[in-house]
């Protein structure tokens, strides 16, 4: 940043108190101005279009529109706009989320003043800003959604069960149809039904699925 150059900060929090808190510690540090304040997620929108400041520094937790959701909204609208998030707990159910909206910082309200400012200003500069308290939240977040997840397969019949404890046996739709006193048709039909519920490519794949997943 240019020595001369000045930050211009949108504030959008909807306690009053701690919007004026922001706006003194800004004010009172050569280098920032701040432009506008709004005290919801909408209006935080509506502002930042209409002043097109550098920074928003945006509480996740507001009425009508949260600062997800604005923050989505800005980063898809004004892409030069730089969004900080801010938030009261480093275990807020949004970090994730926010970060993915395009969040370009993440911090605790109980943040030093000394380093709010310093993260604005890295912010500014092109850099990503996330407190190690909600870093380690993040990642475990982000561990947890790349888990494999069971697969949810639409429940099977008792007849489909009994077809594909046959199929895992390795028997033929005419050995099953015989098996079960049914129409070959009938079991064929079946066989499709199961595959179709199971996801699976062939009857290799759905006898080895109906194993793995306790099927049969």
């Amino acid at each position: 940043m240019k020595k001369d150059q000045i930050i211009r900060v949108l504030l959008a929090e909807d306690q009053t108190l701690m919007r004026q808190g922001l706006r003194t510690i800004l004010e009172l540090e050569p280098g920032f101005a701040v432009v506008g304040e709004a005290a919801n997620g909408q209006e935080a929108v509506e502002r930042a279009l209409a002043l097109r400041p550098d920074i928003v520094l945006m509480d996740v937790q507001m009425p009508h529109v949260n600062g997800v959701a604005a923050t989505a909204q800005l980063s898809a609208a004004l892409p030069s706009t730089r969004v900080i998030i801010l938030t009261t707990f480093d275990l807020d159910e949004y970090v994730f989320d926010g970060i993915k909206a395009g969040a370009r910082g993440y911090l605790l309200k109980d943040t030093p003043a000394s380093e709010l400012l310093a993260a604005i200003r890295r912010v500014h500069n092109g850099e990503s800003i996330v407190q190690p308290s909600i870093a380690a939240r993040m990642i475990a977040e982000f561990g947890r959604r790349q888990e494999p997840q069971q697969p949810e397969y639409e429940p099977l019949s008792e007849r489909e069960r009994e077809v594909l404890r046959l199929i895992s046996d390795g028997r033929s739709n005419k050995e099953i149809a015989a098996e079960l006193v049914l129409a070959e048709g009938t079991v064929k039909n079946h066989v499709s039904t199961i595959l179709d519920k199971l996801q699976a490519a062939n009857r290799t794949h759905a006898a080895r699925l109906a194993r793995e997943q306790g099927l049969i």
